[in-house]
């Protein structure tokens, strides 16, 4: 939709967002264009349970990598899919329940924590809001075509998941990855707190840390080297004694163990503390 303002006015803003580093908000696609004495705006919707991140680049951890990648800006959900968002899919889609889903497309662990297909278990009033678990990369797909999203790349995961309450990227600060690293020395607690007790990070995305695990789409490319998946080789220097020499930044032990998780992955694992959010890419048009 198109918006026409002041161009005075406009610019105050402008200049006051500035001033405030603070601009518009994310959450809003903005694209300015002057049109003689006004300033339109082409605004993208975007859906209440989701952020615009905006574009950018990071780097890897692999030397094999070393080179900066860009990133395009998308969309990302706010929180992780939760059990009870999960139980509406699998009541509207009875081939991903649990006594129906193929075994090529989820093991023996799909959905174990729940009582039954339709059925939450006992803790059902307290695990409706937490992170859905147990569910595989195949299943997480499908949830998310339902809704019209997919799985977030692992550079868009990663590009993200730099970012602390205060900055787009902490993951130099010391304090950020300790933080980081003494969530993952601790085992899941048997019931996974509500998603929405999470405070979220500068973008407004909650729960990337300190929560659950999460599904990539090309988490099967994780530490594969090469440019072809056919090239099944691992980065074995980040195992032996100088490993870390392999690496970007040897200090960020928190992305080697993300890393890690993801390379030991297959397709059809339903891990207890895996789950997934939903991503989409922004279609940019032509201001009218």
């Amino acid at each position: 939709m198109t918006r026409t303002y002041p161009r005075t006015a406009l610019l105050q803003a402008i200049s006051r967002a500035t001033a405030s580093k603070k601009g518009f908000g994310i959450g809003s696609k903005v694209c300015v264009v002057v049109v003689n004495l006004c300033i339109q705006l082409t605004v993208a919707d975007v859906p209440e349970e989701m952020v615009e991140i905006p574009a950018g680049a990071y780097t890897p951890m692999y030397i094999e990598r070393a080179e900066e990648r860009p990133v395009s800006g998308f969309l990302l959900d706010r929180r992780p899919v939760t059990n009870g968002q999960f139980l509406e899919f699998v009541r509207a889609n009875p081939k991903w329940r649990r006594s129906a889903v193929k075994r090529l497309f989820a093991d023996e662990a799909y959905l174990a924590h729940w009582g039954g297909d339709l059925d939450l278990g006992p803790n059902g009033d307290r695990i409706a809001d937490s992170p859905v678990t147990h569910v595989s990369w195949f299943a997480a797909r499908a949830y998310l075509k339902t809704v019209g999203k997919r799985l977030p790349s692992e550079d868009e995961w990663e590009y993200v998941a730099r970012a602390d309450e205060t900055r787009a990227d902490a993951s130099k600060d010391p304090r950020f990855t300790a933080r980081l690293l003494d969530w993952y020395g601790r085992p899941s607690p048997a019931i996974l707190p509500s998603v929405a007790d999470e405070a979220p990070n500068v973008y407004g995305v909650s729960g990337l840390h300190g929560v659950v695990w999460e599904w990539v789409r090309d988490f099967n490319n994780a530490m594969v080297t090469g440019e072809s998946r056919g090239d099944s080789s691992l980065e074995r220097g980040l195992y032996c004694a100088g490993g870390a020499l392999g690496t970007t930044d040897p200090r960020n032990y928190a992305a080697f163990m993300r890393y890690a998780f993801r390379s030991s992955l297959q397709g059809a694992y339903a891990v207890p503390n895996l789950g997934f959010r939903g991503a989409r890419s922004i279609e940019r048009g032509p201001v009218p």
